[in-house]
């Protein structure tokens, strides 16, 4: 044995039975805690936030098995040819924007540009547009355009539940890629 450990064992014998009591029970004690800190209360921990991981890892579950649906539904739509995508666009166009925005095709891109044009018009149209007409933004330039000036008398709403006039308007162009020919 090496000479620390005989020193050791001389000075355990040396102490009283109540004073080696108290020394194997603060022992018992730092290694009870010890084993606390290591074992058991990062097993604690993961179980109590286990239920909220779960439901966020089910949310977004769910929504990743939306997306597949919605990939698989445009996998399974039949071949769009550009004549078509074309007049879906403009379809929409008139519908969603009305004369807020112009359509320039040119080849297989198609240009928008927007003047004024309502911030929840061009989402639902953007969505139609890749929906319908199977067109991908590929570039966007745009500008949240100045507020229209209100009507005389009638001041501009600053609350939430606005009409429509006080709704955001974007300004600039939108590039699609339209959908290759058959």
């Amino acid at each position: 044995m090496t000479r620390n450990t005989t020193a050791l064992r001389d000075r355990w014998q040396a102490l009283a039975p109540r004073e080696q009591t108290l020394v194997l029970a603060a022992g018992g004690l730092v290694a009870l805690a010890l084993l606390w800190w290591v074992a058991v209360a990062p097993a604690l921990s993961t179980l109590r936030t286990a239920p909220a991981r779960h439901a966020a890892l089910d949310t977004q579950l769910q929504h990743m098995q939306g997306l597949q649906a919605e990939a698989q539904q445009l996998q399974s739509a039949p071949r769009t040819s550009t004549g078509d995508a074309v007049g879906a666009l403009r379809t929409a166009l008139t519908q969603r924007l009305g004369n807020t925005a112009q359509l320039n095709v040119v080849g297989d891109r198609a240009t928008v540009t927007l003047k004024g044009a309502p911030a929840d018009a061009l989402g639902q149209w953007l969505a139609q547009a890749r929906s319908n007409a199977r067109a991908t933004p590929v570039e966007a330039r745009l500008a949240r355009s100045a507020p229209a000036a209100p009507p005389p008398g009638n001041p501009a709403p600053a609350v939430l539940g606005a009409p429509a006039s006080a709704m955001p308007r974007w300004d600039g162009t939108l590039v699609l890629a339209l959908p290759a020919q058959r």
